[in-house]
């Protein structure tokens, strides 16, 4: 028998947040684990397999899997497992997921997953300790679930109906806060014990990692925490700890076993609720005796799960399109009324709707020409002049916005009740105009299970500090102050949105006497100098530089290093100079003179389609054009705008399956809209308002090619052209750009 050693689990922990749960080196010893490689050789197996395979021979490390299949499947065919694997690697593991067999006449569970190089084969009794038969009880309570259209409703029934079908003694409905902190909002529980519903548990709780395994186990079970887990074990030499990320059986934290036991908790499951990809909570159920739910169970309670996350995530677009929708028609109105009125300030602020419309706040504050208009609830005069003069000297973006103010401003607090949270966009830092947005103090009394803070104990032998689950789950209270609602997302597009009209109704009506028109004939008449000095002095060189590497690089005793060293300088003197000729575009638009005339968008659209999915390599399903009503424009600039817009869309969804497009055109008696709209990358929100300016590239664009003078170049021909261009995104949900001409 090969030398076997234990993998590694006994590790001191100073942050909970770094304990490798993933890699714990035993399993729940409910079920057995044997891991094997490619080739069919067992590389792992867990302690506890021998009291599984009674009559297995010794020493089943290095030996391989066919020689205990046997045992395993007695009416299963010669090479099974690998069959299994090879179904399982093409059309994925769910399908095969689990495999009915028996170990010595007794029905057991294969589950497969994969693990860096190796195959998981977890072998789990097919059988449960409730009699239930929980798949025939799904259908029903999922309709029961359903039964009611509002949210909370929707959460208490899911907890009841969870309940029901597994029979635990008590099930939460348990959501995260965006600092990772979780709170009971439904609870069904047996009678005799005490409600949970309200409380708040750290953050360390259930730690980062522990949540991103959620994201990928949908179901977790803890069906014992007073047995003892199983080692694994491996040959001597191979010291690399097992991933068992994707294991069902994986043991459990130690701190988190002990974190039960404290409780009074003798068996767990939960269930994950993902939104948009992310965890948004969990379906807590806790037993108070030792309880197994077999493998076809856990799936069954975790189809309850999906339909429970489709669902919210539907009431929640809901929601989140109606905001959508209020919010977009206050801005619309907004912009119609700064293009009637002559005085932008009463356009915003003296009819029925206002800036406060475009979002909920409770204040607002429009610094415009040398005048501060305050209405709604603010703060006075002298505190608001104080608050300018601090955004003026500590706020550098275009766009800020905090729940916290008075934690980055101390002077703040004293007028903290009606002012906690503020949203600045700033129309122009060089002359200080801001628009301003309040939200009051939300006074907030947390209850916690137990005092929040994780304590730790000093081991005295070894001096060391350890983490350890808290003993008491009494209830602590903590009132929170100084901190507002959050503001949404909906409520941050719509100020970018406003911003973007607000500017473009400066630009309409502010006409040569503001000072901003004199900065820009400045800094047009430098980068006129700038673009010459491009032109001259820095394309010469780099065109020297081209031509010496290429006559190097004929040289056919040249090491390989070297020629790759020389073909990364070439290929930087090309990146260098198509960022020149970028520039140079952008320089000359304000110079260019339009020539208007009707453009015929169908034709031009089509062939700036077909030219980018031979580029990209995309299927021309990918992207569907619909309406292209023709527009007023200059010819050699409106190609530019729809070639660059179209192909970021095109390149920053190449990597969805599938990527989609769709470009459509509307238009009404007064202007013509187009709309890009694709399901790639999208825009971080924070970055929503930097989108436009120059060398701005996102953070999230990894290796793909691009300058960040793009949109820039696309932004001044819109505006030359008396136009308008806008966008709304979000990360990982694509973008849709609008671009709207006059008729």
């Amino acid at each position: 028998m090969p030398n076997t050693i234990r993998l590694p689990v006994n590790i001191d922990l100073t942050n909970c947040d770094r304990e490798p749960i993933h890699i714990p080196g035993k399993i729940q010893s409910h079920g057995f684990l044997l891991v094997i490689d490619h080739d069919g050789y067992i590389r792992f197996e867990s302690e506890n397999a021998s009291s599984y395979l009674k009559n297995v021979p010794p020493g089943l490390l290095g030996k391989h899997i066919s020689t205990v299949e046997p045992l395993i499947g007695k009416n299963e065919p010669p090479d099974f497992i690998n069959r299994l694997i090879i179904f399982g690697k093409v059309n994925g593991f769910e399908q095969t997921n689990p495999f009915n067999t028996d170990i010595y006449g007794q029905p057991f569970h294969l589950i497969i997953s994969a693990s860096a190089n190796y195959y998981l084969l977890e072998f789990e009794p097919a059988r449960s300790d409730s009699a239930t038969e929980i798949h025939k009880l799904i259908g029903r309570s999922i309709s029961e679930m359903l039964a009611d259209k509002n949210l909370q409703n929707l959460l208490n029934n899911s907890a009841i109906q969870v309940k029901n079908v597994i029979g635990y003694d008590r099930v939460m409905v348990y959501r995260f806060a965006a600092d990772g902190h979780g709170e009971v909002i439904a609870e069904a529980r047996n009678p005799e014990l005490p409600s949970w519903l309200g409380l708040h548990y750290p953050a360390s709780d259930i730690p980062k990692q522990a949540r991103e395994l959620y994201k990928v186990n949908l179901t977790r079970l803890i069906a014992d925490v007073n047995n003892q887990p199983s080692a694994i074990l491996t040959e001597a030499g191979n010291e690399a700890p097992l991933d068992l990320t994707n294991s069902h059986l994986r043991a459990v934290s130690p701190i988190h076993i002990q974190y039960l036991k404290n409780m009074g908790v003798q068996s767990s499951f939960s269930i994950s609720l993902i939104y948009k990809g992310e965890l948004w909570g969990l379906i807590a159920c806790h037993n108070y005796t030792p309880r197994f739910i077999d493998y076809r169970s856990r799936e069954s309670a975790k189809l309850i799960g999906q339909i429970l996350s489709s669902a919210l995530e539907f009431r929640q677009d809901e929601e989140n399109q109606q905001l959508q929708e209020r919010y977009k028609s206050a801005v619309d109105q907004l912009s119609r009324l700064m293009l009637k009125d002559n005085n932008i300030e009463y356009a915003l602020t003296g009819h029925a709707v206002t800036l406060l419309n475009a979002v909920d706040a409770t204040g607002a504050v429009l610094v415009f020409e040398n005048n501060i208009t305050r209405f709604g609830t603010t703060p006075d005069n002298a505190q608001i002049n104080s608050l300018i003069s601090w955004i003026k000297n500590n706020v550098a973006e275009t766009f800020f916005y905090t729940e916290k103010l008075s934690e980055k401003f101390p002077e703040a607090a004293v007028y903290r009740k009606i002012a906690s949270g503020i949203m600045v966009t700033a129309l122009s830092r060089e002359m200080g105009e801001y628009v301003i947005w309040f939200k009051p103090e939300q006074l907030q009394t947390i209850t916690w299970a137990g005092n929040p803070e994780k304590p730790v104990t000093i081991d005295t032998s070894t001096g060391m500090a350890h983490i350890s689950p808290r003993n008491s789950f009494d209830e602590w209270s903590q009132t929170v102050t100084g901190t507002s609602v959050k503001w949404s997302n909906e409520e941050i597009k719509s100020v970018v949105r406003l911003r973007s009209e607000i500017t473009y109704a400066i630009n309409q009506k502010a006409g040569a006497i503001r000072l901003l028109n004199e900065k820009l004939k400045q800094a047009y008449e430098e980068l006129d100098t700038f673009s010459f000095t491009i032109s001259h002095d820095l394309k010469n060189p780099i065109s020297t530089i081209k031509s010496f590497t290429q006559i190097l690089l004929r040289d056919a005793e040249l090491k390989p290093q070297t020629v790759k060293i020389l073909e990364r300088i070439n290929n930087g003197a090309d990146k260098m100079n198509s960022m020149i000729n970028e520039v140079l575009d952008y320089s000359r638009i304000n110079r260019s003179e339009l020539a208007k005339s009707e453009i015929d968008t169908a034709p031009m659209i089509h062939d700036i389609v077909r030219d980018l999915l031979l580029i990209y390599n995309v299927d021309e399903s990918c992207v569907h054009i619909g309406n292209t009503p023709k527009i007023q424009g200059d010819p050699v600039m409106i190609p530019q705008v729809f070639a660059n817009i179209i192909s970021n869309a095109i390149k920053y969804s190449s990597k969805s399956n599938p990527p989609k497009v769709t470009i459509d055109g509307s238009e009404n008696d007064s202007e013509v809209t187009y709309t890009i709209t694709d399901n790639g990358l999208g825009i971080d929100i924070k970055q929503l308002p930097k989108i436009f300016e120059l060398f701005n590239r996102l953070d999230n664009v990894g290796d793909i090619e691009g300058s960040g003078v793009g949109l820039a170049i696309v932004k001044r021909i819109i505006e030359k052209h008396n136009g308008k261009i806008w966008v709304d995104s979000e990360l990982g949900q694509g973008s849709t750009f609008n671009i709207s001409f006059k008729k």
